[in-house]
């Protein structure tokens, strides 16, 4: 079950990857599918469970980065309900993803598997904040009033 999870929003994020080739989406989209593809190589066995595949890695600071460069963001307003409609499935997805490995972390039997869904968790959780932020950058421009005059708002 956890592989199927893995496949499909693999597949998801590549079918999205695809649908925003010609703006700065497709690479989130795409180093998304390639997180989910670590995540089934190492629940399929593939990867040492103790080897650098486990290990953290950078992808919030890399998704960071590349919504700041996302300058042309407002120029995709026309696609902009099934944008936010696929962000919203996509974090769907991944908190499924996340109660699913927090089950499976609970009845682990082995430290080991124990570690596994560890990671796993922190990844997925990882991919929610992304996706979360690409929510806010989607659906900010619509519900913030720029005037001071309204009052303090948190940074932008």
């Amino acid at each position: 079950m956890a592989l199927s999870l893995e496949y499909d929003l693999e597949k998801y994020y590549r079918s999205q990857a695809e649908k925003n080739k010609e703006n700065s989406l497709s690479v989130v989209f795409t180093m998304l599918a390639g997180e989910e593809e670590k995540h089934a190589e190492i629940l399929l066995g593939k990867a040492d469970m103790l080897d650098l595949k486990v290990q953290d890695n950078n992808i919030l600071t890399e998704a960071r980065g590349l919504f700041k460069r996302m300058k042309d963001f407002k120029s995709d307003m026309k696609e902009l309900p099934s944008q936010l409609d696929s962000y919203r499935m996509a974090l769907e997805m991944e908190q499924k993803s996340l109660e699913f490995y927090k089950k499976l972390h609970e009845n682990a039997a082995d430290e080991k598997a124990k570690e596994t869904y560890r990671y796993l968790i922190k990844q997925e959780d990882n991919h929610c904040i992304i996706i979360e932020e690409m929510v806010k950058l989607t659906t900010r421009p619509e519900e913030w009033v720029e005037s001071a005059e309204f009052g303090e708002r948190e940074d932008y």
